[in-house]
């Protein structure tokens, strides 16, 4: 959601609140079972939708697969980016400030423009008018929960297990990053997520291993097309 073109201007950021709500209108029965707007979020990354979410995998071997699966790329460097952090910094799909952070999809630009995070007193804050909207959709979700939000949470950057609601997320082992208002990720990593670099090189040999261990196009993306594809590049005639 916050990707910027070649001249640095944001491709969705400012029409975040209608895409969620278009899509939601063209495919509502795909969202029927959906609980929290997190779910939504998640079931929108899965259909490529821009959200304010980053695909991450608790996986290594299935990032060491997406490091090297580029075909245009087999033989240049690709790389593995690994983030730790404390295992209660991670949150799942009903925590409170997921349910603050996801909700901000909801909120037209302007509104969320209206924010003002200057004011550090929490009370003074919530009073805000965007703040009591975003209350609101968050009520929908959790009626009892308080009508307080701490304005740092709303800034932050958290790691996410959502519900793996389709093959691909449970496939992949998928977890993500869920990106705060305006929130932008120190790439040499944060306070609470560190980061480590690791180079990948010898791309064809370690994706022939991979397949020796079942991680492949066909399980990776668990569709038929996929798996059709993948069977068919094992048989195809190849010389010798």
């Amino acid at each position: 959601m916050f990707r910027k073109d070649a001249e640095g201007n944001p491709d969705y950021f400012g029409d975040e609140a209608n895409l969620y709500r278009e899509l939601l209108v063209s495919n509502a029965a795909d969202f029927e079972g959906d609980t929290h707007t997190l779910d939504r979020l998640v079931r929108m990354q899965h259909y490529s939708l821009p959200t304010r979410l980053l695909d991450i995998t608790s996986n290594p071997l299935i990032a060491l697969y997406f490091a090297c699966k580029t075909e245009k790329h087999l033989d240049t460097e690709g790389e593995v980016i690994m983030l730790s952090m404390e295992r209660d910094q991670i949150k799942y799909f009903d925590s409170n400030t997921a349910s603050c952070i996801a909700n901000l999809a909801r909120l037209d630009k302007a509104i969320k423009d209206e924010i003002d995070f200057s004011i550090t007193d929490v009370d003074a804050f919530n009073k805000q008018f965007a703040v009591e909207q975003l209350l609101q959709f968050i009520k929908q979700e959790k009626p009892f929960f308080r009508d307080k939000i701490d304005p740092v949470h709303l800034r932050s950057i958290i790691c996410v297990k959502g519900k793996r609601t389709n093959s691909r997320i449970a496939f992949q082992s998928g977890a993500f990053l869920l990106f705060g208002h305006e929130a932008v990720f120190d790439e040499a990593g944060t306070a609470k997520i560190a980061v480590q670099r690791f180079s990948i090189t010898g791309k064809r040999a370690l994706l022939d291993q991979l397949d020796h261990l079942n991680i492949n196009e066909s399980t990776v993306f668990p569709y038929i097309e996929q798996s059709a594809r993948y069977i068919a590049s094992k048989f195809k005639f190849k010389k010798t």
